[in-house]
């Protein structure tokens, strides 16, 4: 996706996002446990500030949030964050640096991509707390969200902090997954201390997981509801998906 297509996105999930928060700010948001949608408003702004620093300052900022930001009204403090984070974003280039935790990523664009990731899957967060219909999300926009989700937080993740996965693989008896939406697929590998992500089919899959790209988005985030029909088929091994999900879970804490 081009940068401009994703800062596109990020303003109409963002005004999304800030349209349902004033109609229930109590609500639970059930794919939340334990916020409210206040709460993920108020996640949401520290995230944004969190990495407009990460651009002005070239480094992520540790211990973060800083005490003072509770003072700040969920809202405002959305408001706020969101007009400086595009406001950082209009100042630079792409290709400038700025501080991140993923190596190959130490940009701008990185952040302008995984902004208007975390955008859609809040904005749908939010929609659920709400009881709002869940607005399609772009295709292009939702693969490219599995594609982060696989390469730049879980592969990246096993490859790097392999202690935090142990429990998960290292009894793993290998297994190979094909992630099919519409168009596109991904082939995953797991083992001991591997998560492997490759473009295309899996040979012998053990593991298929298909359907569209926006439901795709869902699962993987793990955006679907309890008890509500899933978009996504999958066919193989509980055990084998169970540990797909528990890497997911991890890297994405």
């Amino acid at each position: 996706m081009e940068y401009s297509r994703y800062l596109d996105c990020l303003a109409d999930d963002f005004a999304r996002l800030r349209a349902l928060v004033p109609t229930n700010p109590t609500a639970p948001v059930p794919t939340c446990p334990g916020w409210s949608v206040t709460d993920l408003a108020r996640h949401v702004g520290e995230v944004y500030l969190h990495k407009t620093l990460a651009i002005r300052d070239g480094v992520e900022a540790e211990p973060w949030p800083p005490a003072e930001l509770a003072s700040e009204a969920p809202l405002a403090l959305l408001d706020r964050a969101y007009a400086e984070l595009r406001s950082e974003f209009a100042a630079h280039d792409p290709q400038d640096p700025a501080g991140s935790w993923y190596a190959p990523g130490r940009s701008v664009g990185f952040w302008i991509r995984r902004m208007a990731q975390e955008t859609v899957i809040h904005r749908i967060d939010a929609e659920l707390g709400v009881g709002a219909p869940v607005a399609p999300v772009p295709d292009d926009l939702a693969v490219d969200g599995v594609d982060e989700l696989f390469r730049v937080f879980v592969e990246y993740s096993v490859a790097e902090w392999a202690d935090a996965f142990h429990e998960i693989l290292a009894g793993s008896p290998g297994w190979t997954f094909t992630v099919r939406a519409d168009d596109t697929a991904w082939s995953v590998r797991t083992e001991p201390a591997v998560f492997r992500v490759t473009d295309g089919v899996a040979d012998a899959a053990d593991v298929t997981v298909t359907g569209p790209p926006a439901a795709m988005l869902r699962w993987a985030w793990g955006r679907e509801l309890a008890g509500e029909p899933s978009g996504v088929r999958v066919d193989g091994p509980a055990e084998a998906v169970a540990e797909l999900r528990r890497c997911i879970v991890i890297a994405t804490q």
